[in-house]
């Protein structure tokens, strides 16, 4: 199964590596098209997710029309990927603007801890990228892919400019070692969770399951955590925006405390996806651990 992965990775990296732009669009239009046309399960997937967040303040023509584009932006989120790798840092940032910058400038020059929030939206391989390639080297989260070929592919793209890849099975002992050492942290923190791996807290007016991971950690080492996200409107000019830190309280109540900061990164993740709810990653069963059945 390895070597097709790999056969399926060449095919597409030579058609991207090599095809005149014009020509690359239409092509990867018409893949997104299909694999929505033919992705029976996870089109479901993203049918659930909208009914439940938005109910019947959409139309199902809106619904449809942002499920569809969501397929596109995966397709060229993937298709940038293989753009990136071995790319210089200035062809990464001549394709990147910021926004609010001046909120990580000033944490890095005050030497504070820092914890970068982010969600699976945009093209969210190219924010680690970014990030590393204009301000800082990172440790960043992410999961392992079942094929340790292309795994290993994921891993060299995402490494680039000293950035530190932690496997998310255990990826507790890494982000707290590198919080010790003053190196920033990246994790994504829009999906469901176990039951006791998470808490319950609202988001789009459903209740889902949330890490606590970034609060916990933000909590223990007085860390800031710096919300950051990334958009497009021609998938390739990218604004990566920095928004207000988010602390977490320091009362006697510290299950509170916690909870009110998972809390604040839900709300701050929900404003981005309403924003241009095409470019979140609709296809993950967001609200699986209260809403199951709905997804079967």
């Amino acid at each position: 199964m390895d070597n097709i992965y790999l056969t399926l990775f060449y095919i597409f990296r030579f058609f991207i590596k090599f095809t005149p732009n014009f020509i690359l669009n239409f092509l990867l239009n018409f893949l997104a098209s299909f694999i929505y046309f033919f992705d029976r399960k996870h089109r479901k997937i993203v049918k659930v997710n909208l009914d439940l967040a938005y109910e019947n303040k959409l139309t199902d023509e809106k619904k449809t029309k942002i499920a569809k584009d969501c397929y596109r932006n995966l397709i060229y989120v993937l298709a940038d990927f293989i753009k990136n790798q071995g790319a210089t840092k200035d062809e990464i940032l001549d394709k990147v603007s910021f926004i609010n910058n001046g909120i990580l400038e000033k944490a890095l020059l005050e030497n504070k801890k820092i914890i970068i929030m982010t969600a699976h939206y945009g093209n969210w391989e190219l924010l680690s990228l970014s990030i590393a390639a204009k301000f800082t080297p990172l440790s960043i989260v992410g999961r392992d892919l079942d094929s340790q070929i292309m795994n290993k592919i994921l891993a060299k793209n995402r490494e680039q400019f000293d950035i530190e890849l932690l496997s998310k099975s255990g990826a507790m002992k890494g982000m707290v070692k590198a919080l010790k050492s003053n190196r920033p942290v990246g994790l994504l923190v829009d999906q469901n969770t176990k039951s006791n791996e998470g808490i319950l807290i609202d988001f789009f007016g459903k209740k889902a399951r949330h890490t606590t991971s970034i609060a916990v950690l933000a909590k223990k080492f007085d860390a800031i955590i710096i919300p950051a996200f990334i958009q497009t409107s021609d998938h390739s000019k990218y604004i990566v925006k920095f928004l207000e830190p988010i602390l977490v309280e320091d009362t006697e109540d510290k299950e509170d405390d916690i909870r009110k900061c998972v809390q604040k990164q839900a709300d701050v993740t929900q404003r981005i996806i309403e924003e241009k709810p095409e470019e979140w990653f609709w296809l993950h069963k967001r609200w699986k651990n209260q809403y199951e059945g709905l997804y079967k």
